[in-house]
């Protein structure tokens, strides 16, 4: 009698011998390569591996092989089959509902589910069906969208607006099918079968000495490990992202400064690491006290935790303007905190290595392809002409996929077995190892005269950077610039310092530093508006910076500075949610609503620092037209954007091109995803590409700058006034890389050094915004919810307006969770279930108004709307608290216990 349990998936019987208690993500992955199924927690917290089992939902990650017997289980692989995308997926596509992907299965079966059973659902029932889905990327409103847009049509995915004049136009992204049909490979979607896997020990203390045995174990000695690699098997075991401060080690040395910090890795069968911990290997930590707040690392006595940073401070940056005492006749001052942030990126982690010809090769999930080439060729003391980096598609990364994880150690260990390594963490492993949003402690003094107009700004923001440097310099660099907030102030003095303690490592987040000091700088400007009578509103435009004004750093503003215009955007709104509070306050109830506003600026790019980013654009001899794209796409829509471009510049329809994505051998360096540059500064390098093509082109057959080009039958043809050319491409002979034609780009935007008192470039362009929200708290439990937030922002030119408006969701959802649940304690949220993320159901409706004010640098006068998309939200909800409630608020994240404090000791109660 067989052992094996049959079922059908996605309508093809299967069979199985696997144990009946393993669980069913397992084998519709690694047997039966079904990875559409995404494994984001293995808890059944997140919903990425939502699939339907007879119908109806669940979570392949807790539903065990034994369940199964006689099931019907379909994926998202079985949505449409072999065919084109099913309705459901092509409204998603359409609607913009993926960004990253990575949840996008799950919501597609979730939505599934519903659609099945209910044909016209409401608004509210779709959020009810999809709210075991999370989501870190879209803000969750395009899913609704998407959903009711399937219920309603058959959706038509015809696209008129693939011609080559396609900016402002909401192209469809160019990578989105295959984020909707399971085809999308993720870090840990395309390990080969016959990997091994690295499990890393890490620390379960903050701070230990750690103590290695005399002779270092041999893998001969345990079942199923094929290699122990300790720091010495590391040629540069010192890394990070300033070349001046490496402080970081690969595995420890003899000491670990924060929980989950690496020491052993172990190399071998998938299914036999877990089997092994430290005392395995004799390897023992004796704990040490701990120093968690920047303010007890900073105190006299308290240890120096990285040699030559007396006092633990590993960076302070000031700005001087103005004359120094000189403030006006009306002040506000406050104390500030926010806590550690987790990016909670559905994806962990992931990736894979193996030797090629005597070449390394990484397959990994990241947001910096070159820097990531430069940091292993580093560590292993290899020439990065020896190594390539290939990123897979990224679930996600807000910046903390920036720094290493999983590169460096697959690195070494193919280098040693001369076999396919692989190694993926856990949620848990995510959470304690990869880098947090700076928790802040933030003292700040503005000024105003009579009128209203601001005569100072003081600020001092204090940054917990945790045990390692990571991208702590480019945050108290950035908090200087942005410490006076977007408006005129003739007087400043900011300082930002980033502090070593033994908290997790903080790095790169959707701002750096900039939220966090938004919450000070706004809350400041309503406690103003308050003490002058003015309306918040109101005292924002008389001091929003415009064309013409200098900021803090001395730095002119030539055009692009759009502030004004989106506060007087928001005016209608502003008014309406105002009267509509006061009306619904009038109430006898425990709720109370309010309307709060919050504006800021951001500088687009590297803080005086080179920036550049080279773009190529090539045609090969059968007429195959590839843009050569080395900026990875983490779900904001690069890819699609900065084709746009490249079509616009170069003359041909987008719909005529391929692109290849960051390979480190095929494309150039277009710099880190980060710091919102990719469409400003490769936008405009894939512009000069395409124009450079273009011209090389148009010489080819003496044609005037007015010809219309077009690839028809593998041939370029020239149309010029009456006069048409065909350029046969075959008659051509190619370059080293196969193209007969080429067209290079490459731009840095013009910045300069700050001098010692913080004047200077320090940006070419900057984004600016404001969003104001409407709120109904909850007086006798202290919660928001958070009903409204009308976003207006200036983003110079929407490429493509549906993948702005994405990241304004996205930015929002981000910062709502900031504001109100997101902190993170190391030992204690360590998982999507005790981390609170937003969900559907937390999210407000939301209204974005783009306004347009071209930046002259910009390609088609374009700048970045990543990061600003996040900074205004936190103070806009702080201020709608204090509307509704008289609460001022300084700490983030306001949670109901917080709040509720906060409300009986402003009553007396």
């Amino acid at each position: 009698m067989s052992d094996k349990l049959t079922f059908t998936v996605n309508g093809i019987p299967v069979s199985t011998s696997r144990p009946r208690g393993e669980r069913l993500l397992d084998l519709l992955r690694d047997d039966l390569s079904l990875t559409g199924t995404k494994s984001g927690c293995n808890s059944g917290d997140c919903g990425a591996c939502t699939v339907l089992i007879d119908g109806e939902q669940h979570c392949a990650c807790l539903t065990s092989i034994g369940k199964l017997k006689d099931k019907s289980i379909q994926t998202v692989e079985g949505l449409s089959g072999d065919a084109e995308l099913n309705n459901l997926q092509r409204a998603f596509l359409k609607a913009g509902a993926a960004q990253c992907g990575v949840c996008s299965p799950g919501m597609l079966m979730a939505a599934h589910s519903l659609l099945q059973e209910n044909s016209a659902p409401t608004e509210t029932q779709v959020k009810d069906a999809l709210g075991g889905v999370l989501c870190r990327c879209t803000g969750y409103q395009k899913i609704v969208e998407a959903v009711l847009m399937a219920s309603k049509d058959q959706v038509d995915l015809s696209d008129p607006t693939v011609t080559s004049d396609s900016i402002g136009k909401s192209v469809l992204k160019v990578d989105g099918e295959e984020k909707l049909n399971g085809a999308a490979r993720y870090g840990a979607d395309v390990i080969p079968d016959d990997a091994l896997y690295i499990r890393v020990l890490r620390s379960p203390y903050h701070r230990a000495e750690v103590v290695f045995p005399k002779e270092w174990p041999s893998a001969d000695e345990f079942d199923g490990i094929t290699d122990i690699l300790g720091a010495q098997h590391i040629p540069n075991n010192r890394y990070g992202i300033y070349p001046e401060g490496k402080d970081q080690t690969v595995l420890s040395e003899g000491v670990v400064r924060y929980r989950g910090e690496a020491i052993v890795a172990l190399v071998g069968e998938k299914d036999r690491l877990s089997d092994y911990s430290l005392d395995d290997f004799g390897i023992t930590l004796n704990k040490l006290p701990e120093i968690m707040d920047a303010e007890e690392a900073l105190a006299k006595g308290a240890p120096e935790f990285h040699e030559g940073h007396p006092n633990n401070i590993l960076i302070s940056k000031t700005l001087r303007s103005g004359e120094e005492g000189v403030v006006g006749k009306v002040s506000s001052s406050g104390s500030f905190c926010t806590s550690f942030v987790e990016h909670a990126a559905i994806e962990p982690e992931a990736g894979y290595a193996y030797m090629d010809e005597g070449r390394l090769v990484i397959h990994a999930s990241t947001q910096a392809v070159h820097m990531d080439l430069q940091e292993v060729a580093h560590i292993t003391g290899m020439a990065a002409s020896d190594i390539r980096i290939i990123p897979t598609e990224v679930g996600g990364g807000f910046g903390g996929k920036l720094d290493v994880s999983v590169q460096p150690l697959l690195a070494i260990a193919a280098l040693r077995s001369n076999r396919p390594v692989a190694f993926v963490y856990s949620r848990s492993e995510s959470m304690q190892a990869s880098p947090k949003r700076h928790a802040a402690n933030i003292t700040a003094d503005f000024s105003a005269d009579r009128n209203g107009h601001l005569v100072s700004a003081k600020l001092y923001g204090r940054f917990n950077t945790g045990a390692y440097a990571s991208w702590g310099p480019t945050v108290a660099g950035r908090v200087p610039v942005h410490g006076t907030g977007p408006y005129r102030v003739p007087n400043a003095e900011i300082t930002g310092e980033a502090i070593y303690a033994n908290g997790p490592i903080a790095g790169a987040f959707r701002g750096f530093g900039v939220p966090q000091v938004a919450i000070a700088h706004e809350c400041l400007m309503d406690d103003l508006a308050l003490e002058l009578g003015l309306d918040p509103l109101e005292i924002r435009i008389k001091n929003a910076l415009q064309a013409g004004d200098v900021t803090a750093t001395g730095q002119k503003l030539a055009a692009s500075t759009g502030l004004t215009a989106c506060l007087e955007a928001l005016k209608p709104k502003w008014q309406h949610f105002k009267e509509q509070a006061t009306s619904l306050n009038n109430a006898d109830s425990s709720a109370r609503y309010g309307v709060g506003i919050g504006a800021m600026w951001y500088g687009i790019g590297n803080t005086s620092l080179s920036n550049p980013s080279e773009m190529e654009v090539g045609l090969t001899r059968d007429g195959k037209l590839v843009f050569l794209n080395g900026a990875v796409d983490i779900g904001q829509g690069s890819n699609t954007v900065l084709l746009q471009i490249a079509a616009a510049a170069s003359g041909f329809p987008v719909d005529q091109f391929t692109y290849v994505m960051g390979d480190s051998d095929l494309t150039r360096d277009a710099g880190k995803t980060s710091a919102s540059r990719q469409t400003f500064v490769s936008g405009k390098a894939a512009e000069i590409a395409g124009l450079d093509i273009r011209q090389k082109i148009l010489r080819q057959v003496n044609a005037s700058e007015k010809a219309e080009l077009s690839l028809i039958d593998g041939n370029v043809q020239v149309k010029d006034s009456d006069e048409t050319h065909v350029i046969n491409l075959r008659q051509l002979s190619p370059d080293e890389d196969g193209y007969v034609f080429k067209g290079f780009g490459r731009f840095d935007p013009p910045t300069t050094d700050l001098d010692e008192n913080g004047q200077g470039t320090p940006y070419a362009t900057y984004a600016f915004a404001a969003q104001i929200a409407f709120v109904e708290v909850d007086t006798e439990l202290g919660t928001v919810k958070v009903k409204n937030i009308v976003a207006a922002h200036d983003v110079g030119q929407a490429i493509n307006p549906q993948q702005v408006e994405g990241q304004i969701h996205g930015g929002i959802a981000q910062g709502l969770g900031l504001a109100l649940m997101e902190e993170y304690i190391p030992g204690k949220t360590e998982n999507l279930h005790d981390y609170l993320i937003p969900t559907f159901g937390d999210m407000p409706d939301i209204e974005s108004i783009l306004i347009e004010d071209p930046e002259p640098l910009g390609p088609y006068g374009a700048k970045g709307i990543g990061e600003p998309a996040l900074v205004p939200t936190a103070p806009a909800i702080f201020g709608a608290i204090r509307n509704a409630t008289g609460v001022r608020v300084t700490q983030a994240p306001m949670t109901p216990t917080r709040l509720q404090k906060a409300i009986r000791d402003l009553s007396g109660s």
